[in-house]
């Protein structure tokens, strides 16, 4: 089951969400570790905080099992300063509105290929008033790339989203 939360009640998941992240991202071609693990939470914490805040959490029972969660672009965001190659300027162009980041969208090893992601991603992206979505994902990550691309996801540049990060597709959703 698929519930759509806003940044305090997601908050209130910090723990389980933290689970997740470590066993969906500590597998190749991320190898993410416990001092990872920390700093997306560290971000977390301040992002539940974010006006437009929003989260998709899979549920097995009352164990979550996956998560998606995200808000809208600021419009002086710096995460279009973060590619590699200059965009136009009118693809750049954020208001608050434009734009909603999905920030995090992970599945626990067990429970991939059973359509959990898609179902969050749905549900996420369900009501939204923003005109596109915007993400970040590792080139390598192939069945990610999969999904984005057969959900209508278009690649329209490369970033290093945080110093010392790897190479990612920004990929752009048209709502």
């Amino acid at each position: 089951m698929v519930r759509v939360l806003d940044g305090a009640q997601t908050a209130f998941l910090e723990e389980q969400l933290k689970a997740v992240f470590a066993e969906a991202f500590a597998e190749p071609p991320y190898g993410e570790g416990p001092p990872d693990v920390e700093r997306a939470f560290r971000r977390f914490r301040s992002q539940v905080r974010r006006r437009g805040f929003r989260a998709a959490v899979a549920f097995d029972g009352e164990t979550v099992v996956g998560m998606a969660y995200g808000y809208p672009l600021a419009a002086g965001t710096g995460w279009w300063d973060t590619l590699i190659e200059p965009v136009a300027e009118d693809l750049r162009l954020e208001n608050g509105k434009r734009t909603f980041g999905l920030f995090e969208l992970a599945v626990r090893p067990a429970w991939r290929r059973r359509g959990v992601a898609a179902e969050m991603h749905r549900a996420l992206l369900n009501g939204l008033k923003n005109q596109r979505v915007m993400l970040n994902s590792r080139p390598e990550a192939t069945a990610a790339q999969a999904a984005y691309r057969a959900w209508g996801y278009r690649r329209v540049g490369t970033a290093v989203p945080w110093e010392g990060a790897a190479e990612h597709d920004v990929l752009l959703l048209e709502l």
